[in-house]
Protein backbone atom coordinates (compact mmCIF):
# COMPACT_ATOMS: atom_id res chain seq x y z
CA UNK A 1 0.00 0.00 0.00
CA UNK A 2 1.22 3.52 -0.97
CA UNK A 3 2.31 5.32 2.04
CA UNK A 4 -0.22 8.20 1.44
CA UNK A 5 -3.29 6.28 0.62
CA UNK A 6 -2.14 4.86 4.28
CA UNK A 7 -2.21 7.66 5.94
CA UNK A 8 -5.56 9.30 4.48
CA UNK A 9 -6.94 5.53 5.54
CA UNK A 10 -5.50 6.28 9.17
CA UNK A 11 -7.62 10.03 8.67
CA UNK A 12 -10.74 8.14 7.76
CA UNK A 13 -10.92 5.86 10.45
CA UNK A 14 -9.76 8.39 13.18
CA UNK A 15 -11.54 11.46 12.08
CA UNK A 16 -14.13 10.99 9.77
CA UNK A 17 -15.54 7.25 10.53
CA UNK A 18 -14.44 7.38 13.75
CA UNK A 19 -13.89 3.38 13.87
CA UNK A 20 -10.06 2.79 14.29
CA UNK A 21 -10.40 -1.04 14.28
CA UNK A 22 -12.60 -0.63 11.12
CA UNK A 23 -10.79 -2.73 7.70
CA UNK A 24 -10.47 -0.08 5.23
CA UNK A 25 -8.22 -0.71 1.98
CA UNK A 26 -7.55 1.50 -1.18
CA UNK A 27 -10.94 -0.01 -2.90
CA UNK A 28 -13.21 0.01 -0.02
CA UNK A 29 -16.38 1.73 -1.23
CA UNK A 30 -16.61 5.05 1.19
CA UNK A 31 -19.82 6.50 -0.21
CA UNK A 32 -22.17 4.26 -2.11
CA UNK A 33 -21.53 2.14 1.21
CA UNK A 34 -22.35 5.05 3.77
CA UNK A 35 -19.36 4.97 5.49
CA UNK A 36 -18.95 8.63 4.61
CA UNK A 37 -21.26 10.89 3.20
CA UNK A 38 -21.05 14.15 1.22
CA UNK A 39 -20.92 16.47 4.29
CA UNK A 40 -17.20 14.84 4.79
CA UNK A 41 -16.07 15.54 1.42
CA UNK A 42 -14.74 18.94 2.04
CA UNK A 43 -12.89 17.75 5.67
CA UNK A 44 -11.54 14.82 2.99
CA UNK A 45 -10.40 16.91 0.36
CA UNK A 46 -8.45 19.17 2.77
CA UNK A 47 -6.88 15.39 4.16
CA UNK A 48 -5.79 14.53 0.73
CA UNK A 49 -3.97 18.06 -0.44
CA UNK A 50 -2.42 17.66 3.03
CA UNK A 51 -1.45 14.25 2.84
CA UNK A 52 -0.42 14.90 -1.06
CA UNK A 53 1.59 17.98 -1.02
CA UNK A 54 -0.99 18.72 -3.93
CA UNK A 55 -3.67 20.98 -4.31
CA UNK A 56 -7.21 20.44 -6.35
CA UNK A 57 -8.09 23.28 -8.40
CA UNK A 58 -11.55 24.55 -8.07
CA UNK A 59 -14.03 22.35 -9.86
CA UNK A 60 -12.46 19.67 -10.27
CA UNK A 61 -13.48 16.97 -7.44
CA UNK A 62 -16.47 15.52 -7.97
CA UNK A 63 -17.73 13.13 -5.47
CA UNK A 64 -17.48 10.13 -7.73
CA UNK A 65 -13.40 10.91 -7.08
CA UNK A 66 -13.84 10.08 -3.32
CA UNK A 67 -15.59 6.57 -3.84
CA UNK A 68 -12.07 4.91 -2.74
CA UNK A 69 -8.88 5.68 -1.77
CA UNK A 70 -7.69 4.63 -4.80
CA UNK A 71 -9.57 7.07 -6.52
CA UNK A 72 -8.84 10.14 -4.75
CA UNK A 73 -4.75 9.59 -5.64
CA UNK A 74 -5.48 8.88 -9.14
CA UNK A 75 -7.71 12.08 -9.24
CA UNK A 76 -4.94 13.88 -7.41
CA UNK A 77 -2.38 12.18 -10.13
CA UNK A 78 -4.47 14.10 -12.66
CA UNK A 79 -5.48 17.54 -12.02
CA UNK A 80 -3.79 18.43 -8.52
CA UNK A 81 -1.18 21.33 -8.70
CA UNK A 82 1.93 20.97 -6.66
CA UNK A 83 0.99 23.24 -3.69
CA UNK A 84 2.78 27.04 -2.78
CA UNK A 85 5.06 26.94 0.00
Amino acid sequence: MDARAGQIIAFLRTTLIKDPGLPLAEDTPLLSSGLIDSFALVELLLAVERVTGRRIPRGKARPEHFETVREMLAMVERVGAAAAR
